[in-house]
């Protein structure tokens, strides 16, 4: 198992569109993926849980990943939180 702390960057809250595009490239992975915020732990494969966790602008999230290919899912999960997904 491997976590990192992230920033979710952006301006606005983690909506449909970013909670759906994250849950889809997530899925390429074979391992689990889970954000937590606060006391929500969200699956990162699931586009409701992930929008179900309120996340806001800018909310500090432990990305954990536990599996076969963990640290390219965790580097793929921060790059999409940090750079890609930010509006």
């Amino acid at each position: 198992m491997v976590k990192k702390t992230v920033t979710w960057n952006s301006s606005v809250n983690f909506h449909m569109r970013p909670a759906g595009t994250f849950s889809q490239e997530m899925g390429r992975f074979s391992s689990s993926i889970r954000l937590t915020y606060g006391e929500f732990r969200a699956d990162g494969k699931s586009m409701m849980n992930l929008m179900a966790a309120g996340i806001p602008a800018r909310a500090q999230l432990e990305v954990e990943c536990a599996g076969p290919d963990e640290a390219e899912a965790l580097a793929r999960a921060a790059c999409l939180l940090e750079e890609e997904l930010g509006e």
